[in-house]
C-alpha cells in the first residue's frame, strides 16, 4: 500500500475520531451542566443567543461560585435565623407587606453569612444558580412581588405566596448551612 493511500484512509479516520471525542466531551460537558443548575440551565438557554453561549455563562457562573468562600453557618447563627424567620412570620398577620420585605432582607443577610456576595439582584440570581437553581425561580418569584408590595400593589394573597417562596430558598440555605463544598484550609 502506497504512503498515500494510506494516508487517505489514516487521516479522515483521525478527524472522524476527533469528531466523535469533541462530540462526547460536548455531550457530557452539557449534562454535567444540567445537572448542577437543574431548572437554570432550560432558562438561561432559553434566554441567550445559543445552546453554547448558555453554557459558557452557565460554565462562567459556576467558575465565579467555586472561588467564593461559601461555607457552613455556625450552630448559634443556623438558630438565630431560624428565630429571625419566626418572627417574620409571624409580623405577616398585622403587616403582611412589612413581614415580605423582611423577609427579602433576612434571606439576603443569610445570603451574605454564608459567603455569597449580595451586590445586586441579577448577581445573587447568578451565585445562587449554581447549586440552588432548582429553588431559585422561588427567589425570583418572591423578589417580583416584593418589588409590587413596594408599590403597595401586591394583594395579599400575593404577599402569602412570596412569603411561602422565600422559605423555599430560606430553608434551603440554611440546611446547606452544616455543610460545604469547599475542604477547610
Amino acid at each position: 500500500m502506497s504512503t498515500g493511500t494510506l494516508l487517505a484512509i489514516v487521516i479522515p479516520a483521525v478527524i472522524v475520531l476527533a469528531l466523535i471525542v469533541w462530540g462526547l466531551a460536548l455531550f457530557m460537558r452539557r449534562r454535567r451542566l444540567r445537572e448542577r443548575f437543574g431548572p437554570e440551565y432550560e432558562r438561561t438557554v432559553q434566554e441567550a443567543d445559543s445552546q453554547l453561549a448558555a453554557e459558557r455563562e452557565l460554565s462562567e457562573r459556576a467558575k465565579r461560585h467555586d472561588e467564593l468562600d461559601i461555607k457552613p453557618l455556625p450552630d448559634g447563627a443556623r438558630d438565630r435565623f431560624a428565630r429571625n424567620w419566626d418572627g417574620v412570620q409571624q409580623e405577616f398577620v398585622d403587616r403582611p407587606e412589612d413581614a415580605v420585605h423582611d423577609a427579602d432582607r433576612l434571606v439576603t443577610s443569610l445570603m451574605q453569612a454564608r459567603g455569597y456576595p449580595t451586590e445586586g439582584f441579577e448577581q445573587q440570581m447568578k451565585d445562587l444558580s449554581v447549586e440552588h437553581g432548582r429553588t431559585l425561580e422561588h427567589y425570583r418569584t418572591a423578589h417580583e412581588i416584593d418589588m409590587l408590595s413596594a408599590g403597595h400593589q401586591a394583594t395579599t394573597e400575593q404577599l402569602r405566596s412570596a412569603m411561602v417562596h422565600y422559605r423555599a430558598l430560606f430553608d434551603e440555605l440554611l440546611s446547606d448551612g452544616g455543610q460545604s463544598r469547599h475542604a477547610p484550609a
